[in-house]
């Protein structure tokens, strides 16, 4: 039977009754799938009940193959090591017996003498060379990410379920995973907002309010599908307003016709030159017929209404949307940082980075690039005073603001709208709320706790918080801003930070963000840097 996973009327809801999806049908067949939508919309929920994690409220998952699910997160204890991560710790312990002759007939049965070679396979396709042994709590994220990916691919499932695999990767990372995609020839769900990767894929499918849609090619076949259905359900919004126009129109001219006859009929029955009956039954006539045009006008003016708002709705998943920023008010030549012979790091005798200098004047854009493990958020710790110099100076300017990947800046107890007031007390709450809306945190999304919200929707706060400022900072500081942002979140924000005239220090390794965001200097840690 081929390989295959089919989800049957399936439905699922959150815990205070909130439905992701109800009546769900899909067919995923074995090749590259991409997963996408807004955040919120279920995608890793769906991969969790398509491995078994999740058991779903209604309807069913039939699975024809094996699965392999790669989670966002990885909960380790510091004793846990390679060999754990890819689940080969007793099977290596009876390799280890074996070899000093302690190994009963049983384990001698069951020994795999190849399980060292192609795991060092499976690890060298990643770029890794580690020892089973190595304590993951040693790894950086991304050299973990790379680690549980060769795990997926020693495992030779039927079927890959990976869940943003690209967060933390750096640039030789990507390339790996890229590589490695591009000779699977089995099945792969991959729930990402990584555009290069997206490229890759056979096949699209965007969840969104509406259900579930399918776009047979790779993401730039989707972009283009999105901007003709966007085109096709703007002329469907435009046809639905004209003809509830019309009919307004042809309303109101019934209306005045009527009211000129039943002025004729008063003058008529003052007059009393035609017989009472005669004249009653022409008054019940005109009423029958009134109710009658009036019912008939009803009718249309809601299916005309029902047809706008059908519109408007699809126009609003459609629509990119984009977010207008206040002047920060920097000056062409304005220096707002300057770090100068900067060792950072934790200990004196093995610093991450040494002798590090940048200075960025103006409204310089600026990308840091590096490694997994060069140093780069321990650079900004250190830039943004939360980590004190191993040696150098650094001065920054106090209109400066940072957001790292866990958002440090909000306050988690309170709620969205809580925070921004909070960090912008001079903006009255109207003036709050229209700005959240415009960073899709609409009515009560606004007070929703900052605890509750996911990675993306949380950045995205605090994004609104900083660039929704009456006067935004001068210098903008990101660490890894697109990790946990939808697409149609990053299209906003590198809307916004298009629009945004002040200087950007960024560490990403997403080249399209960097690119459309303008970044005109890229930092490379392990080379050479000036000033």
């Amino acid at each position: 039977m081929p390989l295959s996973i089919s989800l049957n009327h399936l439905s699922w809801a959150l815990p205070d009754g909130t439905a992701l999806f109800s009546d769900l049908n899909l067919q995923f067949a074995a090749h590259r799938t991409g997963l996408i939508g807004r955040n919120g919309t279920g995608k890793t929920t769906l991969l969790n009940l398509i491995s078994g994690a999740l058991t779903p409220a209604s309807g069913s998952v039939s699975v024809q193959g094996s699965i392999s699910l790669l989670k966002q997160r990885l909960q380790s204890g510091p004793q846990e090591t390679l060999a754990d991560l890819f689940g080969i710790t007793k099977a290596l312990h009876i390799l280890q017996k074996a070899e000093a002759g302690t190994a009963s007939m049983d384990e001698l049965a069951q020994a795999d003498w190849t399980l060292e070679s192609r795991m060092e396979a499976a690890l060298a396709h990643m770029g890794l060379e580690i020892s089973a042994d190595h304590p993951l709590s040693t790894l950086s994220g991304g050299q973990i990410t790379r680690c549980r990916l060769a795990a997926l691919q020693f495992h030779d499932s039927d079927f890959l379920l990976l869940d943003e695999p690209t967060n933390n990767l750096d640039a030789d990372g990507r390339d790996a995973l890229g590589t490695f995609l591009a000779k699977w020839r089995k099945g792969a769900i991959i729930v990402s907002h990584d555009r290069a990767l997206l490229e890759q894929m056979d096949c699209i499918v965007e969840l969104t309010t509406l259900g579930a849609s399918v776009f047979g090619g790779n993401y730039s076949f989707y972009k283009a599908q999105k901007a003709l259905e966007l085109a096709a359900a703007e002329q469907d919004l435009a046809s639905a307003e004209k003809r509830i126009g019309d009919l307004n129109r042809k309303i109101q001219s019934v209306t005045e016709r009527k009211a000129r006859k039943d002025g004729a009929g008063h003058r008529a029955r003052a007059k009393r030159d035609q017989p009472k009956i005669l004249l009653n039954a022409m008054r019940n006539k005109a009423e029958n017929s009134l109710g009658e045009n009036a019912n008939l006008a009803s009718r249309m003016r809601e299916e005309a209404e029902q047809s706008s708002k059908a519109a408007r709705e699809k126009i609003e998943v459609l629509e990119q949307l984009s977010i207008s920023i206040a002047s920060s008010g920097i000056a062409n030549g304005q220096r707002v940082l300057a770090a100068n012979g900067l060792s950072v790091g934790y200990d004196k005798n093995q610093p991450l980075l040494r002798n590090f200098s940048l200075v960025i004047t103006g409204p310089e854009r600026i990308a840091i690039k590096g490694a997994n493990g060069s140093g780069k958020t321990t650079l900004l710790k250190t830039i943004t005073g939360k980590l004190p110099p191993l040696s150098g100076t650094c001065q920054l300017h106090p209109s400066a603001r940072v957001l790292d990947q866990s958002v440090s800046l909000l306050n988690p107890d309170l709620s969205v709208l809580e925070n921004f007031r909070v960090l912008n007390p001079e903006q009255d709450e109207n003036t709050c709320r229209a700005i959240l809306a415009r960073f899709l945190f609409r009515g009560d999304a606004s007070t929703q706790q900052v605890q509750t919200l996911s990675g993306g929707m949380m950045l995205r706060a605090g994004l609104a918080c900083v660039l929704g400022a009456a006067q935004p900072p001068k210098l903008l500081i990101l660490d890894e801003p697109t990790n946990h942002l939808d697409l149609t979140a990053i299209e906003a924000i590198e809307s916004a930070l298009t629009t945004y005239n002040g200087a950007l220090l960024i560490v990403s390794h997403d080249t399209a963000f960097l690119e459309n965001v303008g970044v005109t200097r890229e930092v490379v840690l392990g080379e050479t840097v000036g000033v």
